[in-house]
């Protein structure tokens, strides 16, 4: 049973929110074989001030030099 896990700012529709997970579930039905029911996939919000690349939070307004 796959678990995707996706993780994103917020801001999606749960319009698109269901449009990825279908996209992923078709994916696995068509590469690997795996029936659409046995594919869970879970969408979590990251705020970009907790979303952190190169020690620094995504959100953060970059310093002039």
């Amino acid at each position: 049973m796959p678990l995707i896990r996706v993780e994103l700012f917020p801001g999606r529709s749960a319009e698109l929110k269901a449009e990825i997970a279908r996209e992923f579930t078709d994916v696995l039905e068509r590469v690997a074989g795996i029936k659409p029911e046995a594919t869970t996939v879970m969408f979590t919000e990251v705020a970009p001030h907790d979303w952190v690349v190169a020690g620094k939070p995504y959100g953060a307004p970059a310093k002039s030099e």
